[in-house]
């Protein structure tokens, strides 16, 4: 979260689940005048009456008058159906307004809604999140954006009211295969993580005291840090769920069929969540993948 003093400007927000309704808070804490939209009005209502900004009855509505247009949403459908058509955010945005996608979506649909905003004189930045539901609440989550400098430029100021990292990495879709890079390293993390924790245990040992020592060597990892003891005690009420994980590592692998890396352990710990959410796993958090291993 940003100290430095920014200019109020006229934002939107679409969007407010786990992640967007304390993002959009952030930006009415820091002056900027909010419009926010939700599919459930109710959400919006709330929203509202806790941060004391305005509400919308469809995207389009939300995003006239707006210097930038925030969004996230589910997937890459939800994310067309709130730029496209006549009640679309893209039909009521004004000329040189910027679009800032915080879906984490795929590298193809940021390209076609980045094409579809410049036809309409709109800019377009794909900028997913990591930093999960505590980082939005506190302010600090790390964006990775793709997309034109200039826009990226004008957003970034504005965005750092619920991020410490606001990034661009390359041109447009280049935010979105980062995240994917990013959902790579912790799919990995946390299966070795549980198979750790698993034998461990199986051995006998004080992990909470394993972890502690391990912790302080080159094993330590911010999954080792703040989800370690908690699979070690099997609470997973939290944090990032499966199903969200699911879908993320199949924007992955979807993509790694198009560009030919090879991820074997990826297409592996996709099918071990597979095997969590028929344990009734869905929406726990991703640290349950230790529960194969029990």
């Amino acid at each position: 979260m940003s100290d430095i003093p920014v200019a109020p400007h006229k934002v939107a927000f679409l969007g407010l689940g786990v992640m967007g309704y304390p993002m959009a808070g952030h930006l009415a804490k820091a002056g900027h005048q909010v419009v926010v939209y939700n599919r459930t009005a109710a959400k919006a209502e709330q929203w509202c009456t806790q941060h004391g900004g305005t509400m919308a009855a469809t995207p389009g509505d939300a995003a006239k008058d707006a210097d930038i247009v925030f969004a996230c949403v589910g997937n890459d459908d939800d994310l067309r159906s709130i730029t496209l058509g006549e009640a679309g955010a893209f039909a009521g945005m004004k000329p040189g307004a910027i679009f800032v996608d915080h879906t984490t979506a795929s590298a193809n649909v940021a390209r076609e809604l980045y094409a579809k905003a410049r036809e309409l004189d709109l800019h377009f930045v794909d900028a997913p999140v990591s930093g999960g539901q505590a980082g939005a609440e506190n302010g600090v989550l790390t964006v990775m954006c793709g997309g034109d400098e200039a826009p990226f430029d004008s957003a970034r100021p504005v965005a750092m009211a619920f991020a410490r990292a606001f990034t661009r990495m390359g041109e447009t879709g280049a935010g979105q295969l980062t995240k994917m890079v990013n959902q790579i390293c912790i799919g990995g993390l946390l299966q070795g993580l549980s198979e750790a924790i698993a034998f461990g245990q199986k051995a006998g040992l004080d992990m909470e005291r394993v972890l502690d020592v391990i912790g302080k060597g080159a094993a330590q990892s911010w999954q080792m840090d703040n989800r370690g003891k908690t699979m070690a005690k099997d609470e997973f009420d939290f944090g990032f769920a499966v199903d969200w994980m699911r879908k993320d590592l199949g924007l992955v692998l979807e993509e790694a069929k198009r560009n030919g890396a090879r991820l074997p352990v990826t297409a592996l710990v996709d099918q071990f969540y597979a095997d969590v959410q028929a344990l009734g796993g869905r929406r726990q958090d991703t640290s349950s993948l230790i529960r194969r291993l029990r």
